[in-house]
């Protein structure tokens, strides 16, 4: 039967995620799941799959598809400091060095510690091919990091950030290392100076890109059946592979560029998930799967000293990472700085592309690259375990929202009194001879101040708050301090002015402002037009409000399967600046803004899983 291995491979590619479903082997990536059950369907053990054209083209578009995704997986962004609002943030993150810094400085220290071990494996007689062994110890799987920084809900964190920007330098350096090794080893002349060439039409498409990007007539061909973002990266891909292949340099390069260029254009959610299901629902897998098809256990068993490299590599993943990583102990704890190195061990796309580009440069044995992959696939069951084990997330009560009011008056008193103490940590500044004598809450740090001076502000933490609210009965003072907030980058001040003409001047700062005439006139215009409507609005229990999902673990879910037992309704959900009607087969998006409807309690335990997170 002509189709029969191919048959095989897709049953396989079909299974695999439901066997680790149903067996709760949650702590296995999937795609060594399918190189597992490669192994086991192959010349290992059952031998049910012969290599055919049909499953080399495929296995090779999956290796293409998945060097493409790795490159779009790289967010530009990371390389400056991430300035967006983030939720419980710890005040010392400032004292971090920016991400760029830190991580240029670590992986410096882990190419150098690179160039050693690899010397040491041909001083060992293991690997003679130094550049070689450079390029498997120093890179870092995007594939494996990038779930697992989202599975912990900490991508956006200090220390996620940059996990991440590192395991992005490792991904482009490594690459580039990887042409320069082909350009050395291959048979064509000068192709790595050819390969300028190409990093010159890579340029060109990001300009077209651009261009096109700008076209109004083409944003009405993307949907429907024309679809014509996805043909265009579909022709970027086979146009740079193409000429990756025509100047000397590996095809990877091109399907890597092509990704790098999709990134740095900012495509949309919608077709990135897109490509996702195109690459991870089918090409990625039938490649993962051919390459445990290939891998000859049994002939790697009767090769002692080939099998003496896999303990010593897996031991030089964990060096190259350790070391250089104990730099950041001075900025974080221990157990974070260990669990941080161990993740950065992972290693598995650019291992499998280099033993098998380096195989059929015949630099090394096939037996050779069936132990580099198979220590690259050890490292990737044990390294997300350890991570999850050892890194430290912070318990959930603890994730509040630090806010101050400035004024305490017959206004920010009972604001104050009503905000949850589980949600929000909550600071009242005021000035005796203008303050209200009413008791608060015991939930409520009140400060009494001589005067509102910055550098006493300053001294007493108001600056350090998520959220100041300046809304004392005095419109000059609100202004001053508004200002000041805003000047030590609070990421949100709200400001009350009641009779004043610098409302667009403050909004032009960043600075939300509000006032009583402003309330008063939306209020009655509701009560004449929707009184219902208003009720609703003004009655605790069936009032609207918004929580932002910023929780990496409901990405996706459909609201008829989400685990949420309270009392809620979801009214709608917007997403880009456009308003969703939510149906039970709506996808949860991260960023999206949920209004909801229901009981307060309810609300807010809801608002502390998806918005309260890092």
């Amino acid at each position: 039967m002509e189709f029969f291995s191919l048959v095989i491979v897709v049953l396989a590619a079909f299974f695999t995620p439901i066997i680790i479903n149903r067996l709760n082997i949650n702590f296995l990536p999937v795609v060594v799941a399918e190189i597992i059950m490669g192994i086991i369907i192959g010349q290992s053990f059952l031998n049910l799959v012969h290599k055919d054209s049909m499953l080399n083209i495929l296995s090779t578009l999956g290796f293409i598809f998945l060097m493409f995704l790795s490159g779009l997986e790289i967010d530009f962004s990371t390389f400056k400091k991430d300035k967006r609002n983030r939720q419980g943030t710890n005040k010392h993150e400032k004292d971090v060095p920016s991400h760029l810094n830190l991580a240029l400085t670590v992986f410096a220290f882990i190419m150098i510690i690179s160039v050693i071990l690899a010397y040491a494996f041909k001083w060992l007689g293991l690997v003679d091919d130094v550049l070689l062994m450079i390029i498997i110890i120093s890179t870092i799987s995007l594939g494996v990091v990038v779930p697992t920084l989202k599975e912990m809900n900490i991508m956006r964190t200090t220390i996620g950030q940059f996990i991440l920007l590192l395991a992005v330098l490792a991904d482009l350096v490594t690459m580039v290392l990887l042409t320069i090794y082909g350009g050395i080893n291959g048979s064509g002349n000068g192709s790595v100076w050819l390969s300028a060439i190409l990093l010159v039409f890579t340029a060109i498409f990001y300009i077209l890109g651009v261009v096109f990007k700008r076209m109004k007539f083409l944003h009405r061909l993307i949907g429907g059946t024309t679809q014509i973002g996805i043909r265009a990266i579909f022709a970027l891909i086979i146009l740079l592979v193409a000429l990756a292949e025509g100047v000397g340099a590996e095809y990877i390069l091109g399907a890597f560029l092509a990704g790098v260029v999709v990134s740095l254009l900012k495509p949309d959610e919608e077709l990135v998930h897109t490509l996702d299901s195109f690459g991870y629902g089918f090409f990625i897998p039938i490649f993962f799967i051919m390459v445990g098809v290939d891998l000859n256990i049994p002939s790697l068993i009767k090769e002692p000293s080939l099998l003496l490299i896999i303990p010593v590599l897996i031991l030089a993943f964990i060096i190259s990472k350790l070391i250089p990583v104990f730099f950041i102990r001075r900025w974080f704890d221990n157990k974070t700085t260990i669990a941080s190195a161990f993740l950065l061990t992972s290693t598995l796309s650019l291992v499998i592309a280099s033993a098998k580009i380096a195989e059929q440069l015949n630099t090394i044995s096939s037996e050779m690259s069936g132990i580099l992959i198979l220590s690259a696939i050890i490292t990737c069951v044990f390294v997300p375990i350890i991570f999850k084990k050892m890194f430290p997330i912070p318990d959930e009560a603890n994730r509040k929202i630090d806010i101050a009011l400035i004024g305490k008056n017959q206004l920010t008193i009972p604001i104050v009194q009503n905000l949850s103490p589980h949600l929000y940590n909550v600071t009242l500044y005021y000035r005796k001879d203008l303050g209200d004598k009413r008791n608060l809450s015991d939930h409520i740090t009140v400060v009494e101040i001589a005067n509102y001076e910055e550098q006493l502000l300053e001294r007493l933490g108001l600056f350090n708050q998520d959220i100041v609210v300046c809304s004392a009965n005095d419109d000059s003072l609100n202004r001053d301090v508004a200002k000041l907030a805003k000047a030590h980058d609070v990421k949100r001040v709200i400001c009350r002015l009641e009779n004043s003409n610098e409302d667009e001047e403050m909004k032009g700062e960043g600075i939300e402002v509000f006032s009583n005439f402003i309330s008063n006139k939306i209020f009655l215009q509701g009560l004449i037009e929707t009184p219902n409507m208003l009720n609703i609005l003004s009655n605790v229990e069936t009032s609207l409000y918004e929580i932002e999902m910023l929780n990496h673990q409901y990405e996706n879910i459909q609201l008829r399967n989400f685990p949420f037992g309270g009392d809620i309704i979801f009214v709608r959900i917007i997403r880009n600046n456009e308003s969703i009607v939510p149906h039970g087969d709506t996808q949860l998006r991260y960023k999206d803004r949920l209004i909801v409807t229901g009981s307060k309690e309810y609300v807010d335990e809801l608002k502390s899983d998806l918005e309260f997170y890092y």
